[in-house]
């Protein structure tokens, strides 16, 4: 992998969870074509994050954590996601759960998930509805006011890791207006075991039912600033990101031992392979820095990087797919193979795009901006 400074990379003195998430990415790599085979969570993958003290430090220093920065997760989550997506999409749910509740939550809320995620639990991420369609921020199904809070009865779907959680980040209308909770899981809640997909097959994200489900009123989180940038928003790219940088690696790897008989020379050496590398080379060069740029809005609290987070998805989605069919195209036979990682990274490509908000709604939304005689936001 290519290596270039940036002015949007993670901080110097943060470099320590680079290397330890660098080192840990090794096993989760060797493991990535079990999971996805046999279609389970990681789940020593994910207790090596927490146990490397990572979850925690993620949180704000008022909450106990280190506070790191956004740009340190972001990269966190690509090399992650380039070893296992699977592990780095269900991470991300779970860390972006968890910060946001402890970030928006009351005071008592806010420090009772903190400590829980100290404790090792786990969080998960309960927004899309089956009926919403990618507009997970804004819910059809509406809570009905009891003693205590609301209660919620109807189904979230996409909820990656679900299964393995303890607290679930949902929303609901109440009154009419989107509100987000922090749940607790109890007999209220099941799942529906329906997840068989063509990649991200370790994610698990089942369909689940709320059935008469508390919200307690005092896990009700607050809405954010418009400077506060949502971590799964932001960390979306990041995940494409860290496929299409395996999907590039293995390709190339491919090419240098493929020798093309009428030549004697290895398939690197091919002119037309040469431009087609190049031109999906730099548009993963353009993506990861336009979701750096996302990372570094949302560290100095800038309102611009919730509408670059869309940008930055969009791009990072395409560039996934394109440079995973290139692999598919350099891989040949051998490359489609199931014992390939070149058909795993394809499979897995796909997956971004489809992920709330969808490449079509992240396509309307520029385009608007863009096309728009309004001043773009």
């Amino acid at each position: 992998m290519i290596s270039r400074l940036s002015p949007t990379a993670p901080p110097a003195d943060e470099q320590a969870w680079i290397d330890t998430v660098t080192e840990l990415a090794v096993g989760f790599a060797e493991r990535a074509s079990h999971y996805d085979e046999v279609g389970e969570i990681p789940v020593e993958n994910l207790e090596a994050l927490a146990t490397s003290g990572l979850d925690v430090a993620c949180l704000p220093v008022a909450a106990g954590g280190q506070g790191l920065s956004f740009r340190t997760i972001g990269a966190v989550i690509s090399i992650i996601s380039a070893a296992c997506p699977s592990t780095g999409a269900l991470w991300l749910m779970h860390i972006g759960a968890a910060y946001g509740l402890v970030t928006l939550g009351s005071p008592t809320a806010s420090a009772f998930f903190a400590a829980e995620l100290t404790a090792g639990k786990r969080f998960a991420n309960a927004l899309s509805e089956p009926t919403s369609g990618n507009m997970f921020l804004m819910p059809q199904q509406a809570a009905e006011p009891v003693e205590g809070g609301y209660s919620l009865a109807g189904a979230k779907r996409f909820v990656s890791g679900c299964e393995i959680a303890d607290y679930y980040l949902t929303n609901t209308l109440v009154d009419g207006a989107p509100a987000f909770f922090g749940v607790a899981r109890d007999e209220t809640v099941s799942f529906v075991p329906i997840w068989d997909t063509m990649g991200m097959r370790a994610t698990r994200s089942q369909l689940m039912s709320f059935n008469g489900t508390l919200l307690r009123e005092e896990f009700r989180c607050a809405r954010p600033a418009p400077e506060q940038a949502n971590l799964i928003s932001a960390g979306l790219p990041f995940v494409s990101i860290g496929i299409a940088q395996s999907a590039l690696d293995a390709f190339s790897a491919q090419a240098r031992g493929r020798v093309i008989p009428s030549t004697g020379e290895p398939l690197s050496k091919m002119q037309w392979l040469k431009f087609d590398t190049a031109a999906q080379y730099t548009q993963l060069r353009a993506a990861r820095l336009l979701a750096e740029q996302t990372m570094w809005l949302a560290d100095i609290a800038h309102p611009d990087a919730t509408m670059v987070a869309v940008e930055a998805k969009y791009l990072a989605n395409e560039v996934a797919k394109t440079v995973a069919a290139l692999g598919v195209k350099v891989g040949g036979g051998s490359g489609y193979l199931r014992t390939s990682p070149i058909q795993r990274h394809f499979r897995d490509a796909q997956a971004g795009a489809l992920m709330a908000y969808s490449v079509e709604v992240c396509q309307d939304v520029i385009g608007g901006w863009v096309l728009d005689p309004e001043p773009a936001p």
